[in-house]
């Protein structure tokens, strides 16, 4: 089997999760993110790619 690169990307909160529904909070801490303009880096994968989806009007994604 041919080995793939890990990609990373880097994905930052940049609005606030003030009145924001319940799903999308946990989503946003599922993440990693704590607080707003706070950078985290995952490996892109179906599952990360889909939990940007859900909250692409609230992050910045980097690659």
């Amino acid at each position: 089997m041919a080995k793939t690169a890990n990609k990373t990307i880097k994905i930052k909160l940049v609005k606030s999760l003030i009145g924001c529904p319940e799903t999308q909070r946990k989503v946003a801490k599922a993440l990693g993110f704590s607080k707003t303009n706070q950078v985290v880096e995952h490996a892109e994968s179906a599952t990360i790619m889909g939990m940007v989806n859900k909250i692409s009007h609230l992050v910045e994604v980097e690659k």
